[in-house]
């Protein structure tokens, strides 16, 4: 089996004929809190991240794959951030972009094959997650698959002109 390929979906590499599903994300306000996002993209700066998505992710220091169920349909990404080789940690964060693919295990099994890849590939030692407090569904996913609550960061985001606390998760390779 590949590494990352799971029994729902499998996670690809980012391709230029993904401009439309990117543009759509990152232009949705109601997930720029988790993105920490505040301005739209446009479709041409979309282009030009596309365009030089194939970095390395040691030049790069982030990855960022596509999740595609088994009906060949886009229903997420999921990113690898900061990734640190001499720390040996890397943060991962994910999104599954339309409710009618929540709440189905795709979240758990992407989440899943990307700590494995991390572990077993980049060779770190921990994998990380910043989740906002109220965000219990992420929160859960991440507790279901080991990851340790290991820090609550005080008023850490201004959201709707409020603070917000944000939990600090971490896996450790076992």
């Amino acid at each position: 089996m590949l590494t990352l390929t799971g029994e729902k979906l499998y996670l690809r590499a980012l391709e230029p004929e993904d401009l439309e599903f990117i543009y759509e994300i990152e232009n949705n306000e109601s997930i720029w809190e988790i993105s920490a996002t505040q301005t739209p993209y446009s479709r041409f700066l979309i282009k030009q991240y596309l365009e030089n998505a194939h970095q390395d992710i040691y030049e790069a220091k982030q990855l960022r794959l596509v999740m595609v169920n088994m009906k060949k349909e886009s229903i997420g990404l999921i990113d690898l951030f900061e990734f640190d080789p001499k720390n040996k940690r890397v943060g991962v964060g994910l999104l599954i972009a339309k409710s009618e693919h929540k709440h189905k295990g795709y979240g758990k099994e992407a989440l899943q094959l990307v700590c494995n890849y991390a572990f077993k590939h980049l060779h770190v030692h921990q994998v990380y997650a910043n989740i906002g407090e109220d965000n219990l569904a992420s929160i859960n996913l991440f507790e279901s698959l080991d990851f340790k609550q290991i820090g609550v960061k005080r008023d850490w985001t201004f959201i709707n002109g409020e603070f917000k606390n944000e939990v600090f998760y971490q896996k450790i390779a076992e």
